[in-house]
């Protein structure tokens, strides 16, 4: 289930990184965020990576060409994120939109796909070379919204990776932005799908007011010492590939009585629950788990087609350590499907409000594990013109937030893949819990109470 690699040895040749522009004038303008995009939470930079094989049909072209003077062009629709990013009173930020540019580099590996084998997934080995760190460059405020790297490798293929300042957009928005990078590149003049800025509609409301109960930003005091303390540079990164004989084995132990569930969440009920056992829980602490939710194409929501910022919440499931741990895995689905309900209108509204009023916060840190359905963004479906990639999505989870992708492994099974880091020690018991979980039968067991 765990993925594993040989170590790679290959090398990258970079050019100097250089800013692509818009290829037309823009608009000077400042715009502000929304207050849903304009929270502590979101203020740090996301990787997305992906392996596209050769074509044949595309000999004599080059993807660093096609995709830099595509990027140009986008950039004339998309101008914001060719800015930069102030801030304003109470911390709003807003983007000044100078037509600086974003960071490109062009790259050359020598390797193949073939020999990067079972590294083409989340958490791959050579991250750092495939996506380089530009010092300086990694900043919230005043630095470029986005970096591109795209290296050719000896076969013909090429790897696409970026890295987003969050506050901008979400998966859904950015994959909006390469869709019209992809079309540009293969020919459009005007994207298919304009984008619409009108960030003003999931700001808070005058006056603001708190309706709703939002455990995912309280603040925690951690007392028992147990609530997954992490040092950033002592953990250990691994993907964990999940296909039908693992989900088959989880929803067996699942009783007809819970009804209809999805696999995200029978899976992240699941990683949740062996997570919070390897980390040894203090049975009395309470913990969470965040599962972000989408507000596009939901009723009730006014966004139009085209909207490209963050639109999503993460209400909070809560409960004793204890309680997730001996309880059988419907207990922790349960937990799931009550914070899911939450989600309304009103509790977004709610959220803006509360960002206003209490400084913008992050969102709770001690004993929290949040997560984000990623396996209908359409990463696996941009197509430069070489045909869409063997993998596409994020490059790697974050010490407590990770990403469920969908992912064909090396025996070209098809299922899910969620990149997860935890100290060396935690991994080890993780790994222990999830192979127990999916080939012991565990009977079901009454649950007591709920937090």
């Amino acid at each position: 289930m765990a993925s594993s690699w040989s170590p790679l040895v290959f090398s990258v040749k970079r050019c100097a990184p250089e800013f692509v522009r818009p290829t037309n004038p823009t608009p000077r303008e400042v715009k502000q965020l929304s207050d849903i995009d304009d929270q502590e939470g979101l203020r740090f930079q996301i990787p997305v990576i992906m392996f596209y094989p050769n074509n044949p049909l595309m000999k004599g072209k080059d993807p660093v060409k096609a995709i830099r003077e595509a990027l140009g062009k986008a950039l004339v629709y998309y101008y914001p994120f060719a800015g930069r990013l102030i801030e304003g009173d109470n911390r709003k930020l807003m983007v000044d939109c100078t037509g600086e540019g974003v960071l490109f580099i062009e790259a050359d590996a020598d390797t193949t796909l073939e020999n990067l084998g079972d590294s083409i997934q989340p958490m791959c080995p050579c991250y750092e070379e495939i996506l380089y760190d530009v010092p300086g460059s990694g900043e919230i405020l005043g630095s470029p919204l986005i970096l591109i790297q795209v290296t050719r490798l000896r076969c013909g293929g090429f790897i696409f990776a970026l890295r987003l300042n969050h506050t901008m957009s979400d998966g859904p928005g950015l994959v909006q932005f390469l869709d019209a990078i992809s079309e540009m590149a293969q020919g459009l003049s005007v994207p298919s799908l304009l984008p619409i800025w009108q960030r003003e509609l999931l700001n808070a409301r005058n006056p603001p007011r708190i309706t709703r109960i939002h455990h995912e930003y309280e603040e925690v005091t951690n007392t028992k010492g147990t609530l997954m303390a992490m040092d950033e540079n002592n953990l250990v990164h691994r993907s964990f590939f999940f296909g039908p004989k693992e989900i088959r084995a989880l929803r067996n132990r699942l009783p007809a009585s819970l009804g209809a569930c999805s696999t995200f969440e029978v899976l992240i009920a699941y990683v949740w629950r062996c997570r919070t056992i390897a980390f040894a829980v203090d049975p009395d602490e309470v913990v969470r788990i965040s599962c972000l939710i989408n507000m596009r194409g939901k009723r009730g929501f006014d966004l139009p087609p085209g909207y490209y910022g963050n639109a999503f919440v993460y209400p909070a499931s809560i409960t004793k350590a204890g309680m997730l741990c001996k309880n059988p895995l419907e207990y922790a689905i349960r937990l799931l499907k009550k914070a899911k309900a939450e989600m309304s209108q009103e509790y977004v509204k709610s959220v803006a409000d509360l960002m206003v009023i209490k400084g913008r916060p992050s969102f709770t840190q001690p004993g929290n594990y949040l997560i984000s359905d990623l396996t209908r963004a359409g990463f696996g479906e941009i197509d430069f013109g070489w045909g869409k990639p063997v993998y596409g999505g994020i490059a790697r989870a974050l010490s407590n937030i990770s990403f469920c992708m969908r992912f064909r492994n090396s025996k070209g099974e098809e299922g899910n893949v969620i990149p997860i880091c935890l100290p060396p020690p935690v991994m080890e018991r993780f790994e222990q819990e999830l192979k127990r979980m999916t080939k012991e039968e565990e009977p079901v067991r009454l649950i007591t109470s709920m937090l």
